[in-house]
């Protein structure tokens, strides 16, 4: 049984859709309470990093998943702003993170000569897997997934990072500390490739 988060800004009717294709069960959490009994926690998000943060302050759902994160360490997978959550903090905005990954989360700024690239970065990007993990695994050919996000995470300990892409710059696409996993790109809009992700979190 996966728990999707439910507080106002994901897309989890695409997210359970996927689940549902692969024959798992989900169940929406919005309460502390359905978040503790979660066995694993997708924690999605689209939108701004302090709105994001100001709904789980006012759902008062800050408690419970610093305890299933840190206490009964259950599998919690943030896909984009959800990933960006997760971290210290974001130059998006002013309030603090979730702080589970020391990371903080920045603005793409490109130089002159890079001025053709658009913000946000929208669209298939590839993937460059840094290390073997157990959701960004090599399907035997190259993994393309949707990105949609004008600010990227960057990680203060590299061991944090399971793979970047390359917008200007390379960025971390996918990070993993313990039972935390994140991804900047959309699994629930990448096909294949996002069903291969979503079917390896659920046999974790």
């Amino acid at each position: 049984m996966i728990s999707i988060l439910s507080y106002g800004c994901g897309n989890i009717s695409s997210i359970a859709n996927m689940f549902r294709v692969l024959g798992i069960e989900t169940r929406i959490a919005e309460t502390p309470e359905q978040v503790l009994e979660a066995e694993k926690l997708i924690l999605p998000g689209v939108g701004a990093f302090d709105y994001g943060m100001g709904r789980l302050h006012e759902a008062g759902l800050l408690d419970a998943l610093n305890q299933v994160a840190h206490e009964k360490r259950i599998p919690v997978l943030g896909i984009c702003l959800g990933m960006q959550l997760m971290c210290r903090m974001s130059e998006e905005g002013k309030l603090p993170g979730l702080g589970w990954i020391d990371a903080d989360v920045k603005r793409f700024a490109f130089s002159e000569e890079q001025q053709h690239l658009k913000v946000p970065h929208m669209g298939w990007n590839s993937l460059q897997i840094v290390r073997e993990n157990p959701i960004v695994v090599p399907e035997g050919m190259r993994q393309r997934f949707y990105f949609v996000h004008s600010y990227f995470v960057r990680c203060n300990d590299a061991g944090d990072v399971l793979a970047t892409s390359h917008y200007g710059h390379d960025f971390v696409a996918s990070f993993h500390r313990d039972n935390l996993y994140g991804v900047q790109f959309h699994p629930e809009k990448s096909h294949r490739y996002g069903l291969a992700l979503m079917k390896h979190f659920g046999e974790l």
